[in-house]
């Protein structure tokens, strides 16, 4: 299996090493006190400011904002024709069980 440094170059990244990349759990420890973007199963999806975080990916957040996409199959319709409703809520403090966790993706460094 290929390391973070050869996927790093492969994909035309800088080297992993002079940001103190190394492996997955790096870049999220280098999230800690930012803004992260969270894809949940059951289309969920979180944006919240990272506290603590575990190898089970159970992840602690603040200033939270949960967009709920609701997909609801419209009856008579043709088949494949479905309505999607978004809600959204905001919530103070959150525990976000690693289990549901499908990708945390960190603030942008440009």
């Amino acid at each position: 299996m290929e390391g973070l440094t050869g996927i790093a170059q492969t994909l035309g990244c800088m080297d992993p090493s002079s940001t103190g990349i190394q492996e997955p759990f790096d870049l999220i420890r280098l999230s800690l006190s930012e803004r992260v973007f969270v894809k949940l199963r059951g289309d969920r999806e979180l944006t919240g400011i990272l506290h603590a975080y575990d190898g089970h990916m159970n992840l602690i957040l603040s200033d939270v904002e949960e967009t709920i996409m609701i997909v609801d199959s419209v009856d008579g319709n043709l088949e494949g024709q479905s309505t999607v409703k978004v809600a959204k809520r905001k919530v103070e403090m959150l525990f976000v069980r690693g289990d549901g966790v499908i990708l945390v993706s960190p603030p942008s460094r440009t």
